[in-house]
């Protein structure tokens, strides 16, 4: 008998969910240069940091791959909103849904995610995760969307590790910050 080893083969480039119920499931990742998915290894210093989110609900505002949604899906959380305004990073996004069969616990909406918050005014979450592209950082859009968590939620935003934005220390209390190269990881939690 003679194997066909193209399966055997492991494509180190693949995206997978790292942990949970779905760990090691492939993600399918939008082409293009519009979005930037999220490295595994910040996606895994991001739900280490935030350590147990069974049930809670989390705001994924620049969903991209939708990586970020199955993770925390995977390890707990009771519901995800989804939000991009790419046509091909939501085509992905649906298509790693359907393939993981999360359509029961993430809502996924195509739009420009200030406008999403303007028509979901009473929207609220527990954890509220922010990887803006890394070329169009808005400071004001950022506050804004930050503004959905509940108080005593947990904001993280991704950015590059020289920007020099901060939340507003009146509403938010920073918790930590981590380093990743060129990225860079802020916990907030809201206090007023």
């Amino acid at each position: 008998m003679i194997l066909d080893t193209k399966y055997l083969i492991h494509n180190t480039n693949d995206m997978r969910v790292i942990a949970g119920y779905l760990k090691g499931r492939i993600l399918h990742e939008p082409h293009g240069h519009r979005t930037h998915p999220m490295s595994e290894k910040i996606r895994g210093a991001i739900f280490n940091a935030l350590g147990d989110i069974e049930g809670l609900s989390l705001l994924d505002a620049f969903a991209g791959s939708g990586a970020v949604s199955a993770e925390a899906v995977s390890r707990g959380a009771k519901f995800v909103q989804a939000v991009d305004q790419d046509k091909e990073a939501v085509r992905c996004i649906r298509k790693n849904i359907d393939e993981l069969k999360l359509s029961s616990v993430i809502k996924l909406s195509q739009a420009n995610i200030s406008s999403w918050l303007d028509t979901n005014l009473d929207a609220t979450f527990d954890v509220v995760i922010l990887d803006p592209p890394y070329d169009d950082v808005r400071p004001e859009l950022l506050e804004k969307i930050a503004n959905s968590v509940k108080i005593s939620g947990i904001v993280v935003l991704s950015l590059p590790s020289d920007t020099n934005f901060e939340l507003s220390p009146t509403t938010y209390h920073l918790l930590s910050t981590k380093l990743y190269g060129d990225a860079r990881l802020d916990f907030y939690r809201r206090v007023g």
